[in-house]
């Protein structure tokens, strides 16, 4: 059983994924399928699927895989996976293929959303703007969602990382990231106190 009381040390060490669904008018409705890095919070796949199968979950997975470069690297060990109790997780077929890719899994406890808060509250994000509009295609919704997935990752700073994007620690730039900015402030700081040390010496010039 998983210890979520350890916070985790590294990208690519837990993935979460889930579903969440919209409605496209005439269309009827479709399952966005999406893998988080728990540790940065980079979308690292996401695929608009017609179901929730366990097949579209390992697909997404092979997605994230691929992008990661770990369907071909030989790792000590493949991302545990976290995802709910809907039936398309605990199917015998997703337990094969995540066996066949070396691939634990930890479901969260029943009626405890707070065990996945990091995807839920990606799908408030990202709701709260794709529901802004209306949708009559698959391909004009996988468009916003694309818009949106790369202002997430790479745009939109989170407190929860201290102001970083998920990019910059998914990628390793957030240490330096915060360096630079310290060193930024340090120095904003000295040129006041230097401004403030010169406003007095000529106030104590001029009287």
């Amino acid at each position: 059983m998983i210890s979520f009381n350890s916070p985790l040390r590294a990208v690519n060490e837990m993935w979460q994924t889930d579903f969440t669904y919209f409605k496209i008018i005439g269309w009827g409705w479709y399952y966005l399928s999406t893998v988080l890095d728990d540790y940065s919070r980079y979308i690292i796949a996401w695929r608009l699927c017609t179901g929730m199968s366990s097949r579209d979950v390992s697909d997404t997975l092979d997605d994230a895989l691929r992008f990661t470069g770990l369907d071909t690297v030989k790792v000590n060990h493949k991302p545990r996976l976290l995802s709910d109790n809907g039936p398309c997780y605990i199917s015998g077929e997703l337990a094969d293929y995540l066996e066949e890719n070396g691939m634990t899994h930890t479901r969260g406890r029943p009626y405890h959303p707070q065990t996945q808060g990091k995807i839920e509250r990606w799908h408030r994000s990202m709701k709260n703007q794709i529901l802004l509009h209306h949708y009559y295609f698959p391909g004009e919704l996988e468009e916003q969602l694309q818009r949106f997935v790369s202002y997430y990752n790479h745009e939109r700073y989170h407190e929860s990382l201290d102001n970083l994007t998920p990019a910059d620690v998914f990628y390793g730039r957030g240490e330096e990231i915060l360096s630079q900015r310290e060193l930024i402030k340090q120095n904003t700081l000295a040129m006041r106190r230097q401004m403030h040390y010169d406003k007095q010496q000529v106030k104590h010039i001029t009287y």
